[in-house]
C-alpha cells in the first residue's frame, strides 16, 4: 500500500524537475511578488475553501460575498462606477470567451439570423480566436506595424467600416491594454470614441495589464472604463494581481450586458441550473485566494509592487539599449518587453532572438521565444524573445542584465538553425530538445494551416498515457 508520505515524496520529486516558480528566473507564465507572507496567506485561504463548490452561491453564501467584493474592487481599479458589474472566472481565456459570448448574443438579439463579426488586431490574444471558433463568430484581423507592434485607430475603424458593408455593424471590436506579444497599447481612446457613437461593443483585454497600468509611473493613455466607449474588460487576478492560477475578472458596463454572459435552463427534471461562467461545479479556492490577496494588498500594496516592477523594467530596458544587434519592439507600456534583431545593424552584428533565448537559458533564465508571423497584408512581424518582468525582478535585475549581455555576445552574428521538417516527428516522439532554436525556426516556417496540427501532436504526445 502506498503511504501518504510516499505520495507527497513523489509529488516533491516531480516538482523538482520544473523550472523555479519563485525568484524571477522564469520570465513568462508565472508572476512572483517576492513576498513569502503572501504565499502563506494564499495557502491558508485555499485550505479554508477546499471543499466549497462555487456552483451555487445561494447555498455557499461565502462565495457570493467574495465574488461581490472582488468585482467591486476590480471595477474601482479599472475606472468603473456602480453601473459596471461582472464575474470572477477561471482565467483570461474564460473571461475573453464570455465577453465574446455576451457580445455575440446581444448582437444576434438585434440581428437575428445574421453573422456576427469580431474585429481585432493581429496581436489580440488567441483566446479570442478560440472564442470565435467555439461560438461561430467571424474574425477580421487588422495588421499591426512590425516596427511599433500596434496599429493606428484609422486601420481599426477602416476594418469596422469594411465589415459593416451591406449589413449590420460588427458585433465586437477587441483591443489590448497592452498586447502580450509586444507589450504595447492599442489605440483605445480613439477607437472608443467612434464605437460609442456607432453603438458597437468594444472590449478591452487588460488580462496582462489590468493590475499594472493603474499604478504605472508616467502618463498612460486612456484604456479603461473611464472611456465611455468601453463596453467590457478582462483582467487576470492570477497575473499581476498575484493570485494563484485560476482567477480572472470579466466586467461589463451595464447589467444587461453582463446577463448576456449567463446560461440558465429549467428544461430538465433536476435542480434549476444557472451558470454565469463556462464551468458548473467549480473550485472556490482561487476565488478565496484572490480575495485574500486583494484585501491584504489594497491599492497601496499594488502600487508598491508596480513600482518595483517598473524599476526593474527601467533598469533592464536601459541595459538593453547598450546591447549591439538587439532592440526592443515599439514602445512597451509596462513590464513586458519583446526583443528583436536590430534591423539597423549589419547581419554580422545582429542577434537572433531564438539563439538568445537558448543562450540565456544556459545562464539560468527562461525567456519566451515568439516566431515571426506573416499578416494578412503580407507584412511580417519579427521573431522575438519575450520577457515578462515582475515585482521580484528587482532582486535579480543585475544578474539578468549580465546574462542578457553575455548571451548576446555569445550568439551575435550567428543564424538560428534552418527549418527541419524531421524535427516535428522527432519532438512528437522524443519530446523537446534542450535547445529550442531549431524547433522554433521549424515552427515559424510551417504553413499556418499545418502548424496547429503539429502543436496538437506535440502536446497530446506529452500527456499520452503510453508516452515515454
Amino acid at each position: 500500500m502506498t503511504t501518504t508520505d510516499d505520495v507527497l515524496s513523489e509529488l516533491t520529486r516531480l516538482r523538482a524537475g520544473d523550472p523555479p516558480t519563485h525568484g524571477g528566473r522564469v520570465l513568462s507564465y508565472v508572476y512572483d511578488h517576492g513576498r513569502p507572507e503572501l504565499d502563506e496567506l494564499v495557502a491558508a485561504a485555499v485550505q479554508a475553501f477546499l471543499p466549497v463548490n462555487g456552483l451555487d452561491p445561494t447555498t455557499f453564501t461565502s462565495v457570493a460575498v467574495l465574488e461581490r467584493e472582488l468585482v467591486a474592487f476590480s471595477r474601482s481599479v479599472l475606472g468603473g462606477d456602480s453601473g459596471v458589474v461582472g464575474s470572477v472566472t477561471s482565467g483570461g481565456t474564460e473571461s475573453c470567451l464570455l465577453a465574446v459570448k455576451a457580445a455575440r448574443d446581444s448582437w444576434l438579439a438585434r440581428n437575428p439570423g445574421g453573422q456576427p463579426v469580431l474585429v481585432m488586431p493581429t496581436t489580440a490574444h488567441p483566446a479570442f480566436r478560440k472564442a470565435a471558433a467555439y461560438l461561430g463568430v467571424e474574425l477580421v484581423e487588422v495588421p499591426v506595424s512590425p516596427g511599433s507592434g500596434t496599429c493606428g485607430a484609422a486601420a481599426v475603424l477602416a476594418a469596422v467600416a469594411a465589415a459593416s458593408d451591406g449589413g449590420a455593424a460588427p458585433a465586437m471590436v477587441v483591443l489590448s491594454a497592452p498586447s502580450y506579444p509586444f507589450g504595447v497599447l492599442d489605440p483605445v481612446p480613439e477607437v472608443a470614441e467612434v464605437t460609442a457613437e456607432l453603438g458597437i461593443w468594444l472590449h478591452v483585454d487588460a488580462c496582462i495589464g489590468g493590475w499594472l497600468l493603474p499604478w504605472w509611473p508616467g502618463e498612460v493613455p486612456g484604456w479603461d472604463f473611464r472611456l465611455p466607449g468601453v463596453t467590457s474588460m478582462s483582467a487576470d487576478l492570477h497575473k499581476y494581481g498575484y493570485a494563484p492560477k485560476g482567477a480572472s475578472v470579466v466586467l461589463y458596463r451595464g447589467r444587461e450586458n453582463h446577463r448576456a454572459q449567463y446560461f440558465a435552463t429549467a428544461s430538465w427534471p433536476g435542480y434549476p441550473v444557472v451558470n454565469p461562467t463556462v464551468l458548473g461545479s467549480r473550485s472556490a479556492t482561487a476565488l478565496a485566494a484572490a480575495w485574500a490577496i486583494t484585501r491584504t494588498l489594497g491599492e497601496e500594496g499594488y502600487a508598491e509592487l508596480v513600482a518595483e516592477s517598473a524599476a526593474a523594467t527601467a533598469k533592464i530596458r536601459s541595459a538593453l539599449g547598450g546591447i549591439e544587434g538587439l532592440t526592443v519592439v515599439g514602445d512597451p507600456a509596462a513590464a513586458l518587453l519583446a526583443l528583436r534583431a536590430d534591423p539597423a545593424c549589419a547581419p554580422a552584428r545582429q542577434i537572433d532572438p531564438f539563439l538568445l533565448v537558448d543562450a540565456v537559458r544556459e545562464r539560468g533564465f527562461l525567456l519566451q521565444a515568439q516566431p515571426a508571423l506573416q499578416q494578412s497584408d503580407g507584412s511580417w512581424l519579427p521573431r522575438t524573445a519575450h520577457l515578462t518582468l515582475t515585482a521580484v525582478s528587482t532582486q535579480i535585475d543585475s544578474e539578468l542584465v549580465e546574462a542578457l549581455v553575455a548571451a548576446a555576445n555569445q550568439v551575435r552574428g550567428r543564424s538560428a538553425p534552418p527549418p527541419d521538417p524531421a524535427l516535428v516527428a522527432q519532438v512528437a516522439t522524443e519530446g523537446l530538445p534542450e535547445k529550442l532554436a531549431g524547433v522554433m525556426s521549424t515552427l515559424e516556417a510551417m504553413p499556418k494551416d499545418r502548424a496547429p496540427a503539429a502543436l496538437v501532436d506535440l502536446l497530446a504526445g506529452v500527456i499520452d498515457p503510453d508516452a515515454g
